[in-house]
């Protein structure tokens, strides 16, 4: 086969969506001939792009890069021949952009102002997601990177659209010493008895789903430290034996922690991308997306315990 179009459109709707059977939906395919066109798409790419989940399907490391691709190229098409600016240049035009803490954020920053120079792009940090979402539907904000888990989807107005830009594991972090550091991957139970760090609540679930997977795994933590700080200042603390926290999967390390998956990978994080419909064109929304996607290539690269444990999930799934 040849990769056309509208492959390219499948796979980016099946990312969007999380899920074949919606993706078929928006389509208007059946999920049977949409996974049959998945599996065609990925025998000519020879290797998988999702991962199954209990909540739906997730980009595998090889997928991230395939749709991101796609995504560049749908929107160049996209483009072809609607060039509107005048003879003198684009004049400048705002774009506010609301973000959570994320280390996606710089380069997304840096490549959107490259790629985009008619647009004077502000940026406004807010934690809480929810709070993102209501900067979006007031107007006061025109676009965002916000966070969300598997079957808690940050809920908005049709006002508002959004689309998923990676959904990735939580490891754990823990000192250097730590009793379990020579494992390959650390069960949640092993960890009732520490101490955890743990950010606040960010109006996407995030408590819930930290002690709801706690709950899962037999324990209630008996002692949590509130902690919103960077993530260097989050590391010398564990590195001092004050406690361990669950942290973003591409975390670069100090030397005097450890970053390890947690096994059987009970919890998710998705990132995404948000915007005001009426103030945000398809054309800048597909230069964000983007950068954020190449952003998040880049800190996959420098992140060994993330290859790591890519490289052993998505080959157990293959055989």
């Amino acid at each position: 086969m040849e990769l056309e179009l509208r492959h390219l459109r499948v796979l980016c709707t099946i990312a969007d969506t999380g899920s074949v059977g919606r993706a078929a939906v928006l389509l208007g395919a059946s999920q049977p001939a949409t996974s049959t066109q998945l599996r065609r798409i990925e025998r000519h790419l020879g290797a998988p792009l999702f991962e199954r989940t209990t909540a739906g399907v997730v980009p595998t490391c090889f997928g991230v890069e395939v749709v991101a691709a796609a995504r560049d190229l749908l929107s160049r098409a996209d483009v072809l021949g609607r060039r509107t600016e005048p003879l003198d240049g684009p004049a400048r035009r705002d774009l506010r952009l609301a973000a959570t803490i994320s280390p996606i954020l710089p380069s997304l920053v840096t490549r959107t102002r490259q790629q985009r120079p008619d647009q004077h792009l502000t940026v406004t940090s807010v934690y809480r997601s929810s709070d993102i979402v209501d900067l979006l539907e007031r107007g006061e904000a025109d676009a965002a990177v916000a966070v969300d888990y598997p079957g808690r989807e940050l809920r908005h107005s049709p006002v508002v659209a959004h689309r998923g830009i990676v959904t990735e594991p939580a490891f754990v972090v823990l000192p250097a010493g730590h009793r379990l550091r020579h494992r390959t991957e650390v069960a949640l139970a092993d960890l009732a008895d520490e101490d955890w760090f743990l950010t606040p609540d960010d109006g996407a679930g995030w408590h819930s789903v930290f002690y709801g997977a706690c709950a899962s795994a037999g324990f209630t933590p008996a002692t949590v430290h509130e902690f919103l700080g960077g993530r260097l200042e989050l590391q010398e603390m564990v590195a001092a034996g004050l406690g361990i926290s669950v942290v973003q999967a591409t975390t670069r390390q100090l030397a005097e922690v450890v970053v390890k998956p947690l096994a059987g990978t009970p919890i998710w994080v998705r990132y995404l991308l948000a915007w005001r419909s009426a103030a945000v064109g398809a054309d800048v929304v597909e230069t964000l997306f983007g950068a954020a996607a190449s952003a998040y290539r880049d800190l996959i690269a420098a992140a060994p315990a993330f290859q790591a444990w890519a490289a052993r999930t998505y080959r157990s799934s293959r055989s």
